[in-house]
């Protein structure tokens, strides 16, 4: 019996050797293969998921480690809860950092002038197609931003490198546009699901804003990179979680749920102000006299000045969810840290620096909640001791709204607490807040942005294929053709009656002049004019014409 085992292994292995020997050596073979097989293309994800957990991962530590340089921060500690940070560092650091992103900046647009683009507007116009070269760009600026203490998070720049290496080989691999488009999602799935340690929240990211949709076609190749993804990080590296009360009790009381439905419409409220707080600020920096390279450091210079009351507005904010859900601060305290966090997140957005809202919006919703959660148990005495269950709630909508994931954020919950009521009750939030939101804004962050533009882009649904489709590839090749002076005696012998619908007039020089209705030339009013009558009295309509290379949205 082993015998026979031992063969049939060694047979399989055989096997398996011939065929990768047949991939190496003809990689076209390889290509053919990956576009046929999805369980390919899941198991290709499944190894790309670890490559991109792994410069997540890097990135992570990168970020850690400038902090302690530049702002002498001890081992391990976060800049957003640090609190013996100098005031020469404070005042210096960020306005420096933003000079270097704005002389970065503009030294990568003289050289490259086009925009970037991210993944949603990749899936949504371009089939998945994204440049390695503007990810880099891109990466670059988001680096100096996070370590010079900007009010942004990494999450943008993190999705961008996973689409941007899922792209780079899905091209390489000659991929079908659908597949690449599944592709681009998968990179950032694991990129969230790395960045957080939380899988699920990964792998919907992907389908909610990079892939628009859920499918399952898809659902091997985004669920597989998500997972191995946080598996990685879970098995090499030390990266914390955001936060965690999988070892706290959250018992939500019935009487709480109508008021997770209002702090989900005051969510959505204070998400829609920070979305627009931003495109004020961009606004405000656009008609000031300096140079665009120099607007970064004089948001680094305002950003600094908010720190030196709020020092929590510095960075992404994750280090100080934490404290905040481990602490409990007076209300006063509490209001003013909001409106600091918001503006300084706008005004880091607004003059130029690089980086996402994604955990800026959850540390606003937790300060959010912990305010709703004091005013409740001030107003209703019952509520008292449920803090941490609307910081929760906080965080889950307003993210929501802000980041337009909410499947997203109630997974990100579920798997960061372990606990299903406090999931429940974050699910009620988030879905208020995402409805109101989205009639009454009608956009996340992300698509505003792509409005502000002018790109009319609401999801990452594929609308890009329209542009793909040319007139040549639509227009009939046979198409009756006569010159402009052929009589229409002429005419009607090369179209008689019901042959045609039409005939297209074309003069000596071979330009449109128009087209012939045949039913209309065969009317018997023109009889009597048969021998005068050319093709370029009859033709109409010269000035409504299509080129080859119109694609079908022109047409």
């Amino acid at each position: 019996m082993l015998a026979l085992l031992r063969s049939f292994i060694n047979s399989y292995f055989r096997r398996a050797q011939a065929i990768l020997r047949v991939w190496v050596e003809q990689p076209a073979l390889f290509r053919k293969f990956l576009r046929e097989s999805q369980p390919g293309q899941a198991l290709l994800c499944m190894g790309l998921g670890i490559a991109v957990a792994a410069v997540i991962s890097t990135l992570h530590r990168i970020i850690a480690l400038g902090h302690e340089w530049v702002f002498q921060l001890e081992s391990g500690s976060h800049l957003s809860s640090a609190k013996h940070i100098t005031w020469p560092h404070l005042l210096i650091i960020p306005a420096l950092g933003g000079l270097m992103v704005g002389v970065v900046a503009m030294l990568s647009k003289r050289w490259r002038p086009r925009e970037i683009v991210d993944p949603i507007e990749a899936n949504a116009t371009l089939g998945g197609r994204m440049s390695m070269t503007d990810n880099l760009r891109l990466l670059s600026e988001a680096v100096i931003s996070n370590i010079a203490g900007a009010s942004v998070g990494m999450e943008a720049a993190y999705t961008q490198i996973g689409s941007g290496l899922m792209s780079w080989l899905g091209q390489r691999m000659q991929l079908r546009r659908e597949d690449l488009r599944i592709f681009v999602a998968a990179g950032a799935a694991a990129a969230i699901a790395a960045a957080f340690n939380a899988p699920l929240a990964g792998a919907f990211y992907g389908f909610e804003l990079v892939l628009g949709t859920y499918t399952i076609a898809a659902l091997p190749q985004v669920a597989l990179a998500a997972l191995s993804g946080a598996l990685f990080v879970r098995m090499f590296t030390n990266d914390e979680a955001i936060f965690s009360l999988s070892t706290r009790v959250i018992d939500i009381p019935d009487w709480n749920y109508p008021l997770f439905f209002l702090l989900g419409i005051v969510s959505a409220m204070l998400g829609i102000a920070t979305m627009k707080m931003v495109t004020k600020c961009e606004h405000i920096a656009t008609k000031l006299t300096i140079p665009e390279w120099l607007r970064p450091a004089l948001g680094g210079i305002l950003v600094a000045i908010t720190a030196m009351m709020f020092p929590q507005v510095l960075g992404s904010g994750q280090g100080a969810i934490d404290e905040h859900l481990n602490q409990h601060w007076p209300l006063m305290v509490l209001v003013g840290i909001l409106f600091a966090k918001m503006v300084a997140s706008a005004v880091s957005i607004g003059t130029g620096f690089r980086g996402g809202l994604f955990s800026s919006a959850l540390f606003l919703g937790c300060l959010l909640g912990q305010v709703f959660g004091i005013l409740a148990g001030t107003i209703l005495p019952q509520t008292d001791g449920q803090l941490e269950s609307f910081m929760l709630v906080g965080m889950g909508a307003v993210a929501a709204s802000i980041v337009g994931a909410p499947i997203t954020m109630v997974m990100l919950v579920l798997e960061l607490t372990g606990n299903f009521p406090a999931t429940t009750g974050v699910l009620l939030g988030v879905l208020v807040s995402s409805a109101i939101t989205r009639y009454a804004f009608g956009y996340s962050f992300s698509t505003w942005r792509f409005h502000l533009r002018g790109l009319r882009i609401h999801s990452a649904q594929d609308i890009g294929w329209v542009g793909d489709i040319t007139v040549e590839k639509l227009m009939f090749h046979d198409a009756k053709t006569v010159t402009s002076t052929t009589l229409l005696e002429q005419l009607r012998q090369i179209a008689p009656a019901g042959s045609a619908k039409r005939l297209f007039v074309m003069d000596a020089g071979d330009d449109y002049q128009g087209m012939i209705d045949v039913p209309a030339m065969h009317h018997p009013d023109l009889d009597k004019s048969v021998s005068t009558i050319t093709a370029q009295e009859l033709a109409k309509g010269k000035e409504f014409y299509l080129l080859p290379g119109d694609d079908i949205q022109q047409a």
